[in-house]
């Protein structure tokens, strides 16, 4: 026999013995996979079994807190107790699959995105924020190269693309991160929460009627015969509109020191958390120089509405 066919036996022999153990390790991995899923599933059910109860017995406690000092002190324990059981709960619930969040399913599907070691959520955190400085960097030089250098529309609709799909990328890496563990609400997003709502539907409000106002000038400019024929207007505007901007102001102006109240309120929050959470120090300094802008913007309109109508009886 060749000495070259039999190396190739010689080899091939060592290849099917590795095969087998290749296939060993996998039939054990297989196993132990199933075992690990059916100690989750164990997990998840006996935790969720738990809170329940202890939403249970909260509410005992509650009815039962007026009885003698001594009971009053065990009751106290049972408080505690319930408290710290709850953060362990929410320490194990980290290393289980939990269900995804609205944005996750309508993306992703009914995808387990959880990862199920430290090692492995510190890994994705880190890929993610440089993730996050280098799209930034690339996104920040592509905008300086179309703002000076690069003047057509077809480098502006790349950017508006890749900024398209930085954000939406961005979304989905956050909804994971938040599935994994990371804080999607602290204390301070919870304080401010309700204040930012009702400042969201103020706005909406006031956007509502800058609508019907804009509406209200194109019908007028219309029936002046001072309009495009493709400006869009509605019918029914009203007389008490004829004198500009009157109506708007006020609520204009409530709404720019809404956004000065709220720039406030959130340099109070970073202060009394020692500026730990810089990112309310930021969204601080955004709302102040909102302020600013819409501001100073409408006080400058204002003042030209002022000087062009006392300029209009000098011309007569």
């Amino acid at each position: 026999m060749p000495d070259d066919l039999t190396d190739v036996l010689e080899e091939w022999k060592c290849l099917e013995e590795e095969y087998q153990k290749i296939q060993e390790t996998h039939r054990q991995y297989l196993q132990k996979l199933d075992e690990i899923s059916k100690l989750q599933n164990n997990c998840s059910t006996s935790i969720s079994r738990q809170q329940k109860r202890l939403k249970d017995i909260s509410v005992q406690v509650k009815h039962c807190s007026n009885g003698p000092s001594e009971d009053f002190r065990s009751l106290n324990e049972i408080k505690e107790k319930i408290k710290t059981r709850s953060n362990a709960f929410f320490e194990m619930e980290a290393f289980l699959p939990k269900k995804n969040g609205l944005y996750l399913n309508l993306v992703l599907g009914n995808v387990n995105v959880t990862l199920l070691s430290k090692q492995s959520k510190f890994a994705y955190k880190d890929e993610y924020e440089k993730f996050k400085l280098c799209a930034t960097v690339a996104l920040l030089l592509f905008s300086f190269m179309c703002y000076f250098f690069v003047n057509h529309r077809v480098f502006d609709a790349i950017l508006n693309f890749l900024l398209l799909c930085y954000y939406c990328t961005l979304t989905i890496r956050e909804s994971v991160l938040i599935t994994n563990g990371s804080r999607p609400d602290g204390s301070l997003y919870k304080a401010f929460r309700n204040q930012f709502l009702a400042y969201s539907l103020y706005q909406s409000f006031v956007q509502c009627l800058q609508c019907y106002y804009q509406s209200g000038c194109l019908y007028r400019l219309r029936a002046l015969g001072e309009r495009h024929n493709m400006d869009l207007t509605v019918e029914g505007f009203q007389s008490w509109m004829w004198k500009g901007l009157t109506f708007l102001l006020p609520f204009l102006f409530f709404g720019h020191f809404w956004q000065l109240v709220n720039g406030f309120c959130l340099f109070r929050m970073a202060l009394l958390s020692d500026l730990s959470e810089w990112q309310v120090l930021m969204c601080g300094l955004c709302f102040l120089i909102l302020f600013m802008g819409n501001f100073f913007t409408t006080v400058a309109v204002v003042r030209q509405k002022l000087k062009s109508r006392n300029q209009k009886p000098k011309n007569l």
